[in-house]
């Protein structure tokens, strides 16, 4: 990606962004599911997945716990949540004492300082290349860091680090000084991609060649405005075609909902996906929108 520089973000935010949008499409935010350690509780040993929100799910899979870019803080650096985590640190920790974590990239809304530091004590970390530092003087040991294209096996869960179309960067890290990534989760009877950021790119194509996936968790905000983030963020049809490529049983998006980064509004995601599949007469039974703290036992072929 081209490197557009303060500058250009200065563009954006000083280009008279008008607003669109409807009351409806303004206003409209997941529902916050109450009392999601009981319905876990409830499920026996089946394999679910739970939305805490953003990109932040909570997954058991074969009786392992995983969780995804853990964010539980108030904010991402200085943007503020719209709807709260839909599983509180407490309950999360009364769940298990154990949980693998997956963090896409270094930026605010997936790699949260506070949520890192209130996990486990004996939490293991996959990460991209460049992060383990980061971790390490956060005072955590259990660090897998990995390339594209490389993989570890953890649980009995084969962990497969693959490339995505983004960027990093911190305020400790300069432009594009960590990797970014997706992963492949290859359980024996299940496999599920976890999109992290990314814009449409050729390698979804690649994926669907290489594994038989079954949930596709897939990024769908901060698209607009499309000059200033098409590179590296999929608009609604893109996610799609992205899912399409991937040639998975399930779509899930992800990351709609709980902060709003573009300029449309956190919540239209979701409605634009709602409507592009009724318009194109998509099966929606492939489609899970869902609500903040909702689970769902997932299945297999």
């Amino acid at each position: 990606m081209k490197d557009r520089g303060f500058f250009t973000f200065l563009k954006w935010k000083l280009s008279g962004q008008i607003n669109y949008y409807s009351k409806e499409e303004n206003n409209y935010l997941p529902s916050v599911v109450p009392e999601p350690l009981k319905h876990i509780q409830s499920l026996g040993n089946a394999d679910f997945i739970l939305w805490v929100g953003h990109n932040t799910f909570l997954l058991r899979i074969n009786g392992t716990y995983w969780i995804t870019d853990p964010i539980f803080n108030k904010k991402a650096l200085i943007v503020q949540r719209n709807t709260p985590p839909g599983i509180s640190l407490n309950d999360f920790s009364a769940l298990t004492s154990s949980v693998n974590v997956i963090i896409t990239h270094n930026h605010y809304d997936h790699l949260d300082k506070y949520s890192i530091k209130h996990l486990p004590t004996n939490a293991h970390y996959i990460v991209p290349m460049g992060l383990k530092k980061l971790l390490q003087d956060w005072g955590k040991t259990n660090i897998i860091e990995l390339d594209w294209w490389q993989n570890t096996i953890l649980d009995k869960i084969r962990i497969v680090c693959l490339p995505a179309q983004h960027w990093s960067k911190r305020i400790t890290q300069s432009t594009n000084s960590t990797l970014w990534a997706s992963f492949m989760l290859v359980a024996p009877y299940i496999t599920i991609y976890i999109g992290g950021d990314s814009g449409y790119f050729m390698g979804y194509k690649e994926f669907g060649k290489l594994f038989n996936i079954d949930y596709a968790l897939l990024p769908t905000t901060a698209y607009q405005p499309r000059w200033f983030m098409h590179y590296a963020h999929m608009d609604v049809n893109e996610a799609i075609a992205a899912f399409k490529d991937l040639r998975a049983r399930y779509f899930i998006p992800t990351q709609w909902g709980t902060f709003q980064l573009g300029e449309e509004p956190p919540g239209f995601p979701a409605l634009e996906l709602k409507r592009k599949i009724a318009n194109d007469k998509l099966n929606p039974e492939q489609f899970i929108i869902m609500n903040i703290g909702e689970v769902r036992i997932l299945t297999h072929k």
